[in-house]
């Protein structure tokens, strides 16, 4: 069966439209683990940011001050030596 010119075209503008309102891909990682403690920015009740660039609390609230934001502790914080791989000794026999 063939659809009528106009019924096509109707469906092609759907897919279209459905394909431009899906929502935008996500942001990139939210926390960076080499610092403590983050930043959380308020910019409208449910949309806010993080900005994870603090070694302590109070750095982090130095610069919350007079913001609509807060410090808060960073859950992936892996630690002072997080970037560093741990090297393993090689297993010697006698």
């Amino acid at each position: 069966m063939k659809l009528p010119q106009a019924s096509a075209t109707a469906t092609a503008l759907t897919i279209w439209a459905a394909t431009i309102a899906l929502p935008a891909s996500g942001r990139a990682q939210t926390y960076d683990p080499s610092y403590p403690v983050c930043l959380q920015v308020y910019q409208g009740f449910v949309d806010y940011y993080f900005e994870c660039h603090y070694r302590t609390m109070a750095q982090c609230q130095a610069s919350a001050s007079g913001r609509s934001a807060q410090c808060v502790v960073n859950p992936y914080y892996g630690g002072p030596n997080a970037g560093r791989g741990k090297r393993q000794k090689r297993y010697q026999p006698y």
